[in-house]
């Protein structure tokens, strides 16, 4: 019986929503500048960042520094300890936005609350913010808000509604000691989160779940809905105990920004979203299924801020990242993890700027483009536009041929034109049976990724045809 109440209640929802004013706006109204923006910047950052991926002189074994309190089973209070150290007096949202900007990205996404339960806002909802348990004791976000409006890129926010190991009733992730540290009460511990849903501290548990989304997940969010002007992404987080009757609820606290964009992490299945979100990945061909798709990913190995993590990809991997990922028709959120101080990692900041001047040159590539028509290229990555003239293809090439040849199989609509957009070079286009073939400069204007573009006639048909699909991984469940 509870089961059939429940899916009424969720048909009666979705019928209020499309009566209502935010469903009068379509889906590709509100997905349109996503659509075209292509490139995002993430930024996950808290007291974790004070931590720095180290707990009593050791450090974290497994997972990203964000999730230190539960890999390490930090105690609440010792934890909130921390954040009277936690005084970010370099942070300048003026300049993180302008690097955004700069590297070529269009919107931005920050944690205002990661699974910590810590927010980076003044909240009436609990005093476990940037106002109330820090020596700062300014909003973070509001700096942030004005400096998205100034240099023309939509503001997102990350909220961890479920996951929230400070504010009682929040639900943890069950994770074993042995990924923190090498703690001597281990066995204990690991038994005593085994019988209490994942928690390690009694005092995470003075509250019921219900209680921690009426109290503070609920108005938490609405806060964020009502005091930072427009926001145009909302990224839930690991549904940990989520129930479909906390969603709603949820998502009712959204009602006041009609153009919001949602991901699909709210709670599974019932609640889709707008946006899947393959983590930490690209997806292949087979996993492509026509639907709107995000990948996130950090420049080294971690999303907050840890001094020990030297992975970092190279400037060469995330521009030809950025390009795989818009070939094959979803956008790229590329995260930093400030440091505590308020100021990015160098090394990102370099990496930004590399993109940035590749995107200079090449970003007619990137921003508006739809996935690519063709089979799988083994020398570049392909991106498509459609006018009512015919359709432009632009291949950004990552293996320069040595012999000055490069084939494009399946192609045999009529050029109109054909150039490099460094330096708008002409390229000779001659058509071979049912392939394109371009004849280029000795050497590559980009060592990284050389962009051609070439105007066609017509449609050009897709190559891809019926093949089997298989799901797309898009995150963690817990």
């Amino acid at each position: 019986m509870r089961k059939i109440s429940l899916s009424l209640l969720l048909a009666f929802s979705f019928f209020i929503q499309l009566a209502n004013g935010q469903q009068s706006i379509s889906k590709d109204e509100r997905m349109a500048w996503w659509r075209e923006a292509k490139f995002g910047m993430f930024i996950h950052w808290g007291v974790y960042a004070q931590f720095a991926g180290v707990y009593r002189g050791e450090e974290q074994r497994r997972g990203g520094a964000e999730w230190i309190m539960n890999r390490s089973k930090i105690p609440v209070a010792e934890y909130q300890e921390m954040a009277k150290s936690f005084n970010p007096t370099k942070y300048d949202a003026d300049a993180w936005v302008k690097m955004a900007k700069d590297a070529g990205m269009k919107y931005l996404v920050i944690t205002a609350k990661h699974h910590d339960g810590f927010a980076l806002f003044n909240s009436k909802a609990s005093k476990w913010d940037i106002t109330d348990a820090t020596p700062y004791g300014k909003d973070l976000l509001k700096p942030l808000a004005i400096a998205c409006k100034k240099y023309g890129l939509k503001l997102g926010f990350y909220y961890s509604q479920a996951q929230d190991w400070n504010n009682p009733g929040g639900a943890a992730a069950r994770k074993v000691m042995s990924e923190g540290w090498a703690n001597p009460d281990s066995v204990k511990v690991d038994a005593y989160t085994l019988a209490n849903k994942g928690h390690w501290d009694p005092a995470q548990q003075t509250k019921t779940f219900d209680q921690y989304i009426d109290e503070v997940a609920v108005p938490q969010v609405k806060e964020l809905m009502t005091n930072y002007g427009d926001i145009a992404v909302l990224w839930w987080d690991t549904p940990t105990n989520m129930t479909d009757e906390a969603a709603l609820k949820l998502q009712d606290a959204l009602k006041t920004q009609p153009y919001i964009i949602t991901n699909d992490r709210l709670k599974r299945p019932n609640f889709p979203g707008d946006t899947k979100t393959p983590e930490q990945k690209i997806p292949n061909q087979a996993e492509l299924d026509g639907k709107d798709w995000e990948t996130c990913m950090t420049m080294n190995g971690t999303w907050g801020f840890r001094t020990s993590d030297h992975k970092w990809k190279s400037s060469e991997t995330l521009i030809r990242n950025l390009a795989d990922i818009a070939a094959k028709g979803g956008n790229y959120l590329l995260n930093v993890g400030p440091k505590p101080d308020g100021t990015f990692p160098e090394e990102s900041v370099k990496r930004l700027s590399d993109i940035g001047k590749w995107m200079k040159v090449n970003s007619e590539s990137i921003y508006g483009t739809k996935a690519s028509p063709l089979s799988p290229l083994d020398w570049g990555r392909c991106t498509k536009k459609e006018t009512k003239k015919g359709t432009t293809l632009y291949f950004s090439v990552f293996n320069w041929p040595s012999n000055g040849q490069l084939l494009i199989p399946g192609v045999k609509n009529k050029v109109i034109s054909a150039r490099l957009l460094a330096g708008n070079g002409k390229v000779a286009a001659e058509t071979k049976g049912f392939d394109l073939l371009l004849t280029l400069p000795a050497q590559a204007p980009d060592a990284v990724a050389s962009v051609i573009k070439v105007e066609f006639e017509g449609s050009i048909a897709n190559q891809h045809g019926d093949q089997p699909k298989k799901e797309m991984k898009t995150g963690a469940l817990d």
